[in-house]
């Protein structure tokens, strides 16, 4: 899965075009593994502040539900997924790259980074608990707290990525990592990975249905 729509923000036409992805491979037969990545310098800047900044009350709750229920998608796809993360990687953007089962970096160009502490916003609870599921106590703090902007290596060191490649080999390390996996069966797959992240699926689905009914 390729996104390459610029900056790949959150809006109804990227999240749409996203789940219509995940549609399509979760109908197709035989082995399957997810690699999702994006485009040149972006993986994913995150939501569409200025499209959501122009939409009606209805758009944007509809738009955020949209945005909570891919993230809990993710969390229990009935398959491997990687995030290969090309280039920048910001706030829901990032999140949606934790949602992914592995993540893989490019060594030499692009950030990891959760912004809102920068930007005003408070983590909302769903979002909260997905960081938290995916990432040590210390990095989760520290990403979390400080809106710091962690180059390739850096988040290896925090163990926010399993792996970093330089970029003509990026798909290549993220396909070595899950295609060993894509023989497994689906159901299995997704049911224990429900299990390991129960609390963030939840806390997202919650968070999907308040804003719908708000």
């Amino acid at each position: 899965m390729r996104m390459s729509a610029g900056e790949n923000r959150f809006n109804p036409t990227m999240l749409a075009g996203l789940e219509s992805a995940l549609d399509e491979a979760e109908a197709s037969e035989g082995p399957l593994a997810v690699v999702l990545t994006g485009e040149g310098k972006f993986f994913s800047n995150g939501l569409d502040l200025e499209w959501l900044g122009q939409a009606d009350d209805a758009g944007r709750r509809e738009a955020l539900a949209e945005v909570y229920s891919l993230l809990a998608r993710l969390l229990e796809f009935p398959a491997p997924v990687v995030s290969a993360i090309n280039g920048h990687c910001f706030a829901a953007g990032a999140m949606m790259a934790l949602a992914g089962d592995w993540r893989v970096m490019r060594e030499d160009r692009g950030f990891f980074c959760l912004p809102e502490v920068d930007i005003g916003l408070v983590f909302v609870p769903g979002m909260n608990s997905l960081i938290t599921q995916k990432l040590s106590g210390l990095a989760a703090r520290d990403t979390m707290l400080t809106g710091s902007r962690l180059t390739a290596p850096e988040a290896l060191a925090a163990g926010i990525v399993d792996r970093t490649a330089a970029e003509d080999a990026l798909l290549e390390s993220a396909v070595e990592l899950v295609a060993p996996l894509a023989s497994k069966p689906g159901e299995v797959f997704a049911g224990i990975k429900r299990g390991i992240n129960a609390a963030a699926i939840e806390s997202l689905r919650a968070e999907a249905d308040s804003a719908l009914k708000a």
